[in-house]
């Protein structure tokens, strides 16, 4: 199957996670592939860590190098575009392979967004998922041609946020 969490509100890679646990509790194994956020440590990886979640059951692979454009960022786009580039990769030998039944492309769709990898280029590899195999494509604005081949999308519809009002992201919350 393959899945999209997109839209303006919250929680797209937080029901990605939900969807991981679930697939954990049933013995699956999973991969999460993280194309925006950079080597910094987040809740997910405290998580894995704090409970001892082997990485033959789960693993995260940060591929990006941050934030794009945004929050400081200084880096050329090309250094970005090459990270993507090695991430899409690392998603096609996934798809290949039978390690992972679950493979998260977490903000994938922010990437396509960017101009970091192409739509078509992600569903190229799509197209060689096999059936038993579930894969996650998240962020905001989805592109069309993701929404048409997935068989599951759910729209994130921020409604009140706490950054309407200025507050920054907490810890444990947003990340």
């Amino acid at each position: 199957m393959i899945i999209v969490f997109t839209g303006n509100g919250k929680g797209k890679t937080t029901a990605a996670l939900g969807q991981a646990m679930r697939a954990l509790g049933q013995a699956k194994r999973v991969m999460m592939i993280q194309f925006i956020k950079g080597p910094w440590i987040c809740g997910e990886d405290k998580f894995l860590k704090k409970f001892q979640i082997p990485p033959s059951q789960f693993q995260i692979f940060k591929m990006g190098k941050g934030f794009v454009k945004i929050l400081g960022d200084s880096l050329p786009l090309s250094i970005h575009q090459k990270a993507a580039q090695k991430g899409l990769r690392l998603a096609e030998e996934a798809i290949k392979n039978q390690k992972y039944d679950l493979i998260i492309l977490d903000e994938i769709n922010v990437a396509v967004k960017l101009g970091l990898i192409k739509a078509g280029q992600v569903l190229k590899i799509l197209k060689i998922n096999p059936p038993e195999k579930d894969i996650i494509l998240t962020g905001r604005e989805a592109p069309k041609s993701f929404i048409r081949k997935a068989d599951l999308v759910t729209e994130m519809k921020e409604i009140k946020h706490p950054f309407q009002k200025g507050k920054p992201a907490v810890l444990a919350r947003e990340f």
